[in-house]
Order: structure tokens, then C-alpha cells, then sequence
């Protein structure tokens, strides 16, 4: 996929040029969410049926709060009879988790000297080595060895001051989408909004964090930047869309037609009204 993208927008700019690799890890992004579209929508109305279910699981929690198994098994009934799960909140990112692991070793595998990386031969990969985004390359981070950075010819200044601008911007709509869900969706366990609140700032910490201290490379960054900021769009939407639909299919309230003969109340309480006033 990676390789298509790239094809495409080498085809338009130039194969080398930095901006082309950037937009062909944008749109793997992209297209990899868009066909998970249907799963998060999934997601997202399981979850609305497990925020129902929230009394229902206080009163199991209550009575059999000294019996731990049997406490587990009503739980699980009750999830069984409403067709929910817990863990169905993690099918999408279990999904994605193939595609991170993929592109992180595409990007590590770009070495001077390869004659081929996976799906990309020389010439691709010669294209990967030459293109940089505003001096930085691609496929280094930030804490590598000097000697290793000279060697594809870049530096740590210019790894910092691309790199660092990049995790701030992922850690921000990381922030932004996890405070939205919370938000949107009250959580019926106290102990796991209580969680929920901390990673909310754990996360963007350690996406921080994990750019100076770990072999994160700039386009694995950029892949973070691009789903994250993806992510804090699509939840905003998708809740827009689950909240018609619930509207749509939520009963309305009728109000009982008058018996043949019989006058509307309010017409009848107006005549009533105005006799008192006449007398």
C-alpha cells in the first residue's frame, strides 16, 4: 500500500521529493481507517449498548459484591443477553496494530547499500534515502548515533526540530480525541473513568517520551500524527451518526386523539376560562 501511494504522488511531484513519501504514509493511513470504518461504527454503538446496561451491572456489582465469580458470571450473562462484549472497543485497534508493525520495519529497512526493501526494489529505495523533510530523513530518529545520522546524511538538529513539532501535534490530538470520548461517553465504572482520566494525559506524555527515548523513526511519527488526527475527526462524526440514528428509532411520545363528540381539552378549558371571566 505503501508503495502505491508513493508511486502515485512520485508520479505527480517527484520520487525523491520528501513531501511525496509524506503523503504516500498519509494516505496508507487513510485508506487503512477507511476500511475500518464500519468496525468503529460497530464499536461505537456496542458501546452506547453497554452505557445502558450501566444500572443493571450497579445492582449485579451490589448484590454479589462478596462473590467475585459469581459477580463475573452475572456480568458476562448480561453482556451475553444484550449481544455486547467488553472487549469489543478493541477490534480496531488490533486491527491497525499489523499495519503499525509492518511500516515500522518497511521504514528501518531502508539502508544505503539494500538492493530491494520488501516491495520497493533499488530504485525505491534509493528514492527513500535521498528524500527528507525540511533536512530530516524518513527513516532515522531522533536518538540515533551521530555516526549513523551522518551516514544518511542528516543530523540530530535537524531531526529535533522536525521530530519534536511532530510529536507535540500527535500528542495534542491524542489529548483531543481521548478527552471527546470521554466526553461523549460516561463511563459506568468508576475505577475505569478514573483511568481513562489519567491516560488522557499519560498518553500524549509518553508519545513524547517514547520519540527521545526509543527507535521511533520521523515516518513513524508522521503515521501517528496522520491516525491520531484521523481518529479525533472520525469520533466526532461517527458520534453525530449514532446520535441520529438512536433519535430516529427512540419512540416518540402520542398524545390520545379526543373521543367522537368530545371537545379537545384545551379548547374546552379556553370556553370554561372565558364563562368565569363573563359572569
Amino acid at each position: 500500500m505503501l508503495w502505491f501511494w508513493h508511486t502515485l504522488f512520485g508520479a505527480i511531484l517527484t520520487p525523491d521529493s520528501g513531501l511525496a513519501w509524506v503523503l504516500a504514509i498519509f494516505f496508507l493511513v487513510f485508506t487503512v481507517r477507511v476500511l475500518l470504518i464500519r468496525p468503529a461504527l460497530s464499536q461505537l454503538r456496542a458501546a452506547r449498548r453497554i452505557r445502558r446496561l450501566a444500572p443493571r451491572m450497579k445492582k449485579i456489582r451490589e448484590r454479589y459484591r462478596d462473590d467475585r465469580q459469581r459477580m463475573a458470571t452475572e456480568i458476562q450473562k448480561l453482556h451475553a443477553d444484550a449481544g455486547t462484549t467488553p472487549l469489543a472497543g478493541c477490534l480496531p485497534a488490533l486491527l491497525q496494530l499489523p499495519v503499525f508493525l509492518s511500516l515500522y520495519w518497511v521504514l528501518r529497512d531502508f539502508e544505503p547499500g539494500a538492493q530491494a526493501n520488501h516491495a520497493f526494489d533499488r530504485d525505491g529505495v534509493v528514492s527513500f534515502l535521498n528524500a527528507d523533510l525540511f533536512g530530516a530523513k524518513l527513516g532515522n530518529w531522533i536518538n540515533q548515533p551521530m555516526a549513523d545520522l551522518a551516514a544518511f546524511g542528516t543530523d540530530r538538529a535537524h531531526m529535533i526540530a522536525v521530530g519534536v513539532p511532530l510529536m507535540l501535534i500527535a500528542g495534542l490530538a491524542t489529548f483531543l480525541s481521548m478527552r471527546l470520548s470521554m466526553r461523549r461517553q460516561d463511563n459506568p465504572n468508576p475505577q475505569l473513568a478514573g483511568i481513562s482520566k489519567v491516560m488522557m494525559y499519560l498518553a500524549p506524555a509518553g508519545m513524547l517520551l517514547s520519540g527521545f527515548l526509543f527507535p521511533v523513526p520521523i515516518g513513524v511519527l508522521l503515521y501517528f500524527l496522520a491516525n491520531n488526527a484521523w481518529t479525533f475527526g472520525q469520533q466526532h462524526f461517527l458520534t453525530i451518526h449514532v446520535d441520529r440514528e438512536e433519535a430516529r428509532t427512540k419512540p416518540q411520545k402520542t398524545v390520545a386523539a379526543p373521543r367522537p363528540g368530545q371537545k379537545p381539552r384545551r379548547r374546552q378549558g379556553l370556553v370554561e376560562r372565558r364563562g368565569r371571566e363573563h359572569r
